[in-house]
C-alpha cells in the first residue's frame, strides 16, 4: 500500500496546484479499484472515525424520553421523537429534505420499528439507516464518535471518493485521515490492496494528483 509520507506529499502538491477561491475547499481521497466484478453486488458502506477533523458531522438522534433529553444536552444536531417521525411519513418531500440535512442517524432501539415504517424506504437507498442505540446506552459516547466520523460508500462502481478534511488542515492530519480510510477500504476488498489500482488526492476545484507512480 502507498505510504503515509507519500500521501502527505500528494496533499501538499494538490494544495499548491489549487487556485485560491473565496471558500475553503475540501480535500478528497479517490481510490480506484481493479479486478472486481461490480455486477456481483460489490459494495462498501462503512462508518470511519477520523483521527483529525475540522468540523463535526451532523448527527440526528431519533429518540424521545431520557435518551432524547441526553442527546440534546450532548449537542446532537437534531433530536426527533416518534410523533415527529409519524408526521414526516406523511410528507415525502419534507422527509427527503430532512434526511439530506444530516450525515448520520442514531435511533433508540425502542422506536426502530417506527423509523423503518416512516423513513426506511428513503434512508435505505441513501445508505443512512440509523445505528441502533440500546436502551440506557450512553448516547453521549455514540454522538462523540459519530461527530468525528465520515461514511465511506460505494456501490456498483470501480472508484470511491471520500472527504478527508479541508485545505486549512495541516498536511499530516489530512494524511492520517486518508490512511485510516484506505485501511478500512482495503479490509473490505476481496483481495485487499491487490484490488487497488491507484490512490489519488484532489481539492474540490483542483486537479487530481495520482499516487500510482510513487508506489511503483
Amino acid at each position: 500500500m502507498i505510504k503515509e509520507s507519500q500521501i502527505q506529499e500528494m496533499i501538499q502538491e494538490a494544495k499548491e496546484a489549487t487556485k485560491k477561491r473565496n471558500f475553503v475547499q475540501s480535500m478528497e481521497l479517490i481510490v480506484v479499484f481493479k479486478d472486481i466484478d461490480v455486477k456481483k453486488g460489490f459494495q462498501i458502506n462503512e462508518v470511519v472515525q477520523l483521527p483529525q477533523t475540522s468540523s463535526d458531522a451532523a448527527v440526528c438522534v431519533l429518540a424521545g424520553g431520557d435518551m432524547g433529553t441526553k442527546a440534546r444536552e450532548a449537542k446532537a444536531a437534531a433530536v426527533v421523537d416518534a410523533d415527529e417521525l409519524g408526521k414526516l411519513a406523511t410528507d415525502k418531500r419534507a422527509a427527503r429534505k430532512f434526511i439530506n440535512k444530516y450525515d448520520f442517524f442514531l435511533a433508540d432501539t425502542q422506536i426502530m420499528p417506527t423509523v423503518g415504517k416512516s423513513l426506511g424506504q428513503l434512508l435505505g437507498p441513501r445508505g443512512k439507516m440509523p445505528t441502533p442505540v440500546p436502551f440506557n446506552a450512553p448516547i453521549e459516547t455514540f454522538l462523540q464518535r459519530f461527530k468525528k466520523s465520515i461514511r465511506v460508500r460505494v456501490r456498483g462502481s470501480l472508484s470511491i471518493s471520500s472527504k478527508i478534511g479541508d485545505q486549512e488542515m495541516d498536511d499530516s492530519s489530512l494524511a492520517a485521515n486518508a490512511m485510516v480510510i484506505l485501511r478500512t477500504i482495503e479490509k473490505r476488498l476481496p483481495n485487499g490492496e491487490k484490488n487497488i489500482r491507484d490512490v489519488m488526492i484532489k481539492a474540490t476545484m483542483g486537479g487530481i494528483i495520482k499516487g500510482a507512480k510513487r508506489n511503483a
